[in-house]
């Protein structure tokens, strides 16, 4: 049990992590907080803004023709319920459409809409200035390197490898 401190702390200077100092779940969820909160910011106004799921289904769906929105749920790790609020959101901002696939008719069919295809070139650009933005105190090869390493973490959890 760490040792408990005499008085109270008066800012996070005073602060010591205990054990989440070393834990790697403890700082990963803090910066997701914060770059979230950071690009919800720059996408202020945006039908992609605050929540998860909603830019990668965007850039998936135009980039991917007729992907079915179980492939995109296993991308972002959400549920079938989750994943069907999400398309019917993006839907009714007018951003994608769904159709009955041809070849299996209990299977959908995500596609891109004029205003979904226009949002997918704005988003696309804030997302990379915000990512260049956020973590510019990291030097080019050590963002390489986490990139790397937070990849191959992405990969394995989705099941891709």
């Amino acid at each position: 049990m760490p040792e408990r401190k005499k008085t109270p702390p008066f800012s996070i200077s005073d602060i010591d992590l205990d054990v989440l100092e070393d834990t790697l779940s403890f700082y990963i969820r803090t910066v997701n907080l914060a770059v979230s909160r950071d690009l919800d910011e720059r996408l202020e106004g945006c039908d992609v803004a605050k929540g998860t799921g909603k830019i990668t289904t965007l850039l998936m769906v135009d980039s991917h023709p007729g992907i079915r929105p179980s492939v995109i749920a296993q991308l972002i790790l959400k549920d079938r319920s989750a994943m069907g609020r999400l398309v019917d959101q993006m839907e009714s901002h007018g951003l994608l459409t769904r159709e009955t696939s041809a070849d299996d008719n209990r299977a959908q069919e995500l596609y891109i809409t004029e205003k979904g295809a226009q949002l997918a070139v704005q988003v696309r650009a804030i997302v990379t200035q915000q990512s260049r933005d956020f973590f510019d105190f990291i030097p080019e090869d050590e963002q390489r390197l986490l990139m790397d390493i937070l990849r191959r973490a992405y990969r394995r959890i989705a099941g891709l490898s």
